[in-house]
């Protein structure tokens, strides 16, 4: 067994992906398979603001891509916005506050059901929890994870959509988070009674450091995938180290 630490890769098999959204864009992306099974559930990830850097590879997407097709048979689909860039390439087009990024949500989820995937959740993060919050109330999507959601974006009217609908939706709030704290994020997402809203103390809108990293896996696994929350953090088989160089 050896300790799953911050730079750990599981092993999965991990495809780029590209498709077109409804206003002809081409977006790129991955998909990380559990390597031994049929995924039992289909993350698909709305990345932080990507005019302040945030994109596919934003550090708590891209270990759950890492990590959760291994230690909880998840399959992981990440992708750039329109405009946006990272290792996998730049998806056409430009940012669009929010709006044009609800053709971009649309078009991952249509890609998910034509691949067949199972049980669709949304994880979004800082921006794409409002990319989520305004765009996400879709079949085939069965609920939303949102971390660190700003709801600079998000209406009531979108809240109150989630709210008839019924989707499940859970908020990882962070304690100290720089733009919306729990007590705040309790009182917004009072209009949807399904929400349940979560305070981790300590922590801050970047989920710095493996202690947070794990809280947010662990919490996104257990949604998906109930009974494998928390994660383990070890890992008995062969296991590789990210770099950057």
């Amino acid at each position: 067994m050896a300790e799953i630490v911050t730079n750990s890769v599981l092993p999965a098999r991990r495809e780029p992906l590209t498709f077109l959204t409804s206003d002809g864009l081409r977006l790129v992306g991955e998909i990380a398979y559990p390597l031994d099974r049929e995924p039992l559930a289909t993350m698909v990830c709305l990345h932080p603001l990507p005019t302040a850097g945030g994109m596919m590879d934003s550090h708590l997407l891209r270990k759950a891509a890492w990590r959760l097709p291994a230690l909880a048979g998840i399959a992981v689909v990440r992708f750039n916005t329109r405009g946006t860039t990272s290792a996998a390439g730049t998806s056409e087009g430009t940012f669009e506050a929010c709006e044009g990024e609800g053709h971009d949500l649309i078009a991952a989820v249509a890609e998910v059901a034509a691949l067949g995937l199972p049980d669709p959740w949304l994880v979004g993060w800082s921006f794409g929890t409002d990319v989520v919050l305004r765009h996400g109330d879709i079949d085939p999507v069965l609920g939303a994870v949102l971390i660190s959601p700003p709801l600079r974006f998000t209406t009531d009217s979108d809240l109150d959509h989630w709210a008839a609908s019924g989707r499940p939706v859970t908020a990882l709030v962070p304690e100290l988070d720089e733009y919306l704290r729990p007590d705040e994020a309790r009182a917004r997402f009072a209009r949807v009674p399904q929400a349940e809203v979560i305070g981790v103390e300590g922590a801050k809108h970047l989920w710095v450091g493996e202690k947070y990293t794990s809280i947010v896996l662990s919490a996104v696994a257990g949604h998906l995938v109930p009974g494998t929350e928390p994660l383990p953090t070890e890992f008995d088989g062969p296991m590789e180290r990210w770099t950057d160089r």
